[in-house]
């Protein structure tokens, strides 16, 4: 059995979560699972690898999950990238749409260096809203976004295409 097989078979499907209409992906069995959890683990580590990354940056707040865990596994540092008003040092941020309205997230000014080569990590794409805002603020701050990766993909929703021709990585992917 794929890795990508063993994790879909436990990724839980929550209908009309958090709203009527939606099918919430739960996360949740494959993170109380040591076997599961190590085995997302290991495919983010390969891709980030794999592509050089000097440092792991993760999306508010599952990709704090394995993006910190990644970092730690490389012995490389992790960047928090948070919702607008969470960084308690100087930051910068970039907005993006919502199916209605805006947010937008930030990161330290510091957070990168210049040309560092930098793997993005998150649970989800979907539309691709936040994880494209995330990679421009990576770009922004002077450091190099080299893959981003994903556990899961709703791959009907075309979020790759919000991407900034981005290399894209997801274990699990749901048509």
């Amino acid at each position: 059995m794929t890795a990508s097989s063993q994790l879909r078979a436990a990724i839980r499907d929550i209908p009309d979560f958090p709203k009527p209409g939606i099918l919430f992906r739960d996360i949740t069995p494959v993170l109380k699972e040591p076997a599961l959890f190590r085995l997302a683990i290991a495919e983010f580590v390969r891709g980030a690898r794999e592509c050089g990354a000097a440092k792991i940056a993760g999306i508010d707040a599952r990709g704090f999950l394995f993006g910190a865990t990644v970092a730690h596994e490389l012995g490389l540092g992790f960047v928090p990238i948070r919702k607008k008003g969470k960084l308690p040092f100087r930051s910068v941020g970039e907005a993006y749409d919502l199916e209605y309205g805006s947010a937008e997230i930030e990161v330290h000014i510091d957070a990168f260096e210049p040309g560092e080569k930098v793997a993005l990590i998150d649970d989800l794409l979907a539309t691709g809203g936040t994880a494209g805002a995330a990679i421009r603020l990576i770009r922004r701050t002077g450091a190099e976004p080299v893959i981003a990766q994903f556990l899961i993909e709703l791959s009907e929703l075309g979020g790759r295409s919000a991407l900034c021709d981005m290399p894209v990585s997801s274990i699990v992917a749901y048509p």
